[in-house]
């Protein structure tokens, strides 16, 4: 048996172990064993005056035993089931945070922005194709299901799907939000790295690295520094430490991408809160009558909230119209005041065609006109007004007539003069027969005779055809649209970096561009062959550092 020395090396060794108890004591070791309430075992182990000398070393080893040993069910299942809840919380917090990379992955393909932006097109070319805002007999009758178009396309789809308000559809603002999801998902994953490389300025201090750039060259004798003085005056920032120099221009062209996204997203906004929050009402007031503009008005769609200024109250002052040379209308006119709830005027103006009044976010448009009625004299006595009524329209030909009995206004066959106007400078007439008698003027003060009966035309009484229209986005588009403009301008400016390096007498030039692949070298070689040659080596300043 191996004897145990004190002072060996294989003694201390095992002394060391954890897991080595002696089976005598060695020298005149004694254990201390105190046993605690949970069966806490504590062996101390003590060695000779001689070792404490030379040792000066205390070794406590604890040992703990437990009340008893778990039973598998009772131990192993319980650590296997709570491994397996932490496993599967663990697999449920990494699942949860490949998620939103996961969607803005998909989000931000540029395929589905394609596909997004044609659908969105399509959407919107066939909602100038079908009629909007009509009336669901509108639809019955013309995409019926005994005459679909394309053989398929019948008022089921129009109204099922929204089509005939388009633009508030639910199917058209889903996909406006879903390319606008796309946007924000490319601007994010996308445009905002590439800025956030494209501030990173650093410098390249071999000129292995800087040989490997899209344009190199090397200038014997030449400073790093003149370099730098070259590219500052052509517009680059330059940073020069030591013998390495970094300079750019043309960061504003990587901002430009963010930019139209923007404007994008500013004019998807602006146009889906106009078709979502807007007003629209057409009406034709005689002239001398009024109206309200709330009675008028219509929403558009769910986000469309009247304000204080639908209680206004319009006045038709006057209408008429300018004439052509030809007898053509050329222009038609209305004089309209404002009056708030206390019958005070707050505006006036008249308007006419592309020249329209603006009050409170509302929009006053001439767009129509017709002829309301006719004053006259019969025999000096009146004035009567004849009540004027379409006969035909024909683009921007219109014909207007009305008819004043004469005789026994109870027989069945009752007879009067016809009269008829294209405008409100000439009205024809026609007797009992239906047989021409003559023109007359308004206010002309002419009489005429027709069997018997004096007519004198007082006046025509013209109407005046408004659309009146509330359009909150349309601010935002406008500004949408500018920051496109401006955007996109600035988005063809190039973003060109140059490198260069002091390597001895030799400065070793190297850049790129993202744009400008042509125009970048022609600029390069230019610069360069500016750059003064250096005669003095001292001026060099080489910089070690």
């Amino acid at each position: 048996m191996e004897s145990l020395n004190p002072t060996s090396t294989s003694y201390h060794h095992r002394l060391q172990s954890p897991l080595f108890i002696p089976s005598t004591p060695p020298l005149q070791s004694i254990f201390n064993i105190k046993r605690s309430f949970n069966r806490r075992i504590v062996c101390e182990l003590k060695t000779t005056q001689n070792d404490k000398k030379n040792k000066k070393k205390l070794v406590q080893n604890k040992i703990v035993l437990s009340e008893g040993a778990p039973s598998l069910s009772e131990g192993d299942d319980g650590n296997l089931e709570a491994s397996a809840e932490k496993s599967e919380q663990s697999s449920l917090l990494r699942l949860l945070k490949r998620v939103p990379k996961k969607v803005l992955g998909v989000l931000s393909n540029l395929s589905l922005a394609i596909s997004e932006m044609g659908s969105v097109a399509a959407l919107m070319a066939l909602g100038t194709v079908i009629e909007q805002g009509e009336t669901p007999d509108f639809y019955f009758e013309k995409y019926s299901e005994e005459n679909p178009v394309f053989g398929f396309f019948t008022w089921r789809w129009v109204l099922g799907l929204g089509f005939d308000h388009m633009f508030s559809s639910p199917i058209f603002l889903g996909l406006l939000v879903l390319l606008a999801a796309s946007l924000m998902a490319c601007t994010y994953t996308t445009q905002i790295p590439l800025v956030k490389v494209a501030r990173r300025w650093n410098y390249l201090n071999t000129s292995e690295a800087i040989r490997k750039q899209e344009f190199n060259d090397s200038l014997p004798r030449a400073s790093v520094r003149d370099l730098g003085v070259i590219l500052m005056g052509a517009g680059y920032e330059v940073f020069l430490k030591g013998p390495s120099l970094y300079a750019f221009k043309g960061l504003a062209g990587r901002f430009a991408p963010i930019g139209v996204h923007l404007a994008m997203l500013l004019i998807m906004a602006g146009g889906t809160l106009s078709a979502t929050g807007s007003f629209r009402g057409s009406v034709t007031v005689p002239q001398g009558l009024n109206f309200v503009m709330g009675d008028v008005l219509n929403p558009i769609g769910f986000l469309s909230t009247p304000t204080q200024e639908f209680n206004t109250e319009v006045h038709v002052n006057r209408f008429y119209m300018d004439y052509y040379d030809s007898g053509e209308v050329s222009q038609f006119h209305s004089d309209l005041s404002l009056f708030d709830l206390n019958g005070k005027e707050v505006t006036r103006k008249t308007i006419s065609v592309n020249d329209p009044l603006r009050y409170g976010g509302i929009t006053i448009y001439q767009t129509d006109w017709s002829i309301s009625a006719l004053q006259i004299l019969r025999d000096d006595e009146g004035p009567f007004n004849l009540p004027m009524a379409p006969l035909k329209f024909s683009g921007d030909k219109k014909l207007f007539g009305t008819f004043l009995p004469v005789g026994n206004t109870d027989s069945p066959t009752v007879k009067g003069i016809s009269m008829l106007a294209r405008d409100l400078q000439s009205i024809v007439l026609y007797d009992q027969e239906g047989k021409f008698v003559g023109i007359r003027r308004p206010n002309s003060k002419l009489p005429i005779d027709i069997n018997g009966t004096k007519i004198i035309i007082l006046d025509a009484i013209g109407s005046t055809g408004l659309d009146l229209k509330t359009d909150p986005g349309v601010p935002i588009v406008y500004a949408g649209f500018g920051a496109l403009m401006l955007t996109t301008c600035i988005s063809f400016l190039s973003h060109s970096q140059v490198w260069a390096l002091q390597d001895g007498t030799t400065v070793v030039v190297g850049g790129k561009s993202n744009r400008a692949k042509i125009e970048f070298p022609e600029e390069m070689n230019r610069l360069l062959d500016r750059v003064p040659e250096v005669v003095d080596k001292s001026s060099l300043n080489v910089i070690d550092n």
